[in-house]
């Protein structure tokens, strides 16, 4: 399964002596570390620890209480990365094939829906609203974009829940060709998604 084809632009985030805070609370402070092309890093930590807080920072909808966002090689990093949220974002009346074409427009995506659709095991639901999805259905659907329109930083945000044993696999091998084709992936995790991780960052510890 592949994701994409190499990238031309191959970014490196640099996170130096970060602090975030919400709701006038410190989550944490003095948080470095540098995410390579290739990498994947697992983000951990406990319920309201801040994961979900670095990754919206990270994606430039918050704003640090302290510290540096650098990206390498990357002039407008906003139209370098995907975040996929733990909310699925989707339009309950709107079909599966609606939304595919709705996220390849929006990302500006040369991928094709029905190819994306059927890696992401959505060919036989197209025509389905959104409502009538399980919530592993969903989520597939969701993760979509990700193949949609490709893009070398992937900020994910418990990515596998809903999904079954067959889901997760297949979201490891769509991380996996991500991260050959010289993209890098950070995602907030409450259990291994099953790629390696090339470094763990705890957060709230």
């Amino acid at each position: 399964m592949s994701g994409s084809g190499p990238f031309q632009d191959k970014p490196t985030i640099r996170v130096d002596a970060l602090s975030v805070a919400r709701g006038g609370r410190i989550l944490f402070e003095g948080l470095s570390f540098t995410a390579e092309p290739g990498a994947y890093l697992e983000i951990r930590g406990g319920n309201g620890a801040g994961k979900t807080t670095l990754l919206r920072t990270l994606a430039g909808y918050l704003k640090p209480r302290a510290g540096r966002i650098a990206f390498d090689n990357a002039e407008d990093p906003a139209l370098k990365l995907h975040f996929v949220g733990h909310q699925n974002g989707l339009k309950p009346t709107i079909s599966v094939a609606s939304h595919l074409r709705y996220w390849t427009g929006l990302f500006g995506g040369a991928g094709d829906a029905d190819v994306a659709a059927e890696k992401l095991g959505l060919a036989a639901l197209l025509e389905r609203p959104a409502r009538t999805l399980s919530q592993g259905q969903a989520r597939r659907l969701s993760l979509s974009r990700l193949v949609l329109a490709p893009r070398p930083i992937w900020l994910l945000d418990e990515p596998a829940a809903a999904l079954d044993a067959n889901g997760k696999a297949m979201l490891a091998a769509i991380i996996d060709a991500h991260r050959a084709a010289g993209g890098l992936v950070v995602a907030a995790v409450h259990e291994p998604l099953g790629p390696t991780p090339s470094q763990t960052l705890t957060v709230g510890a």
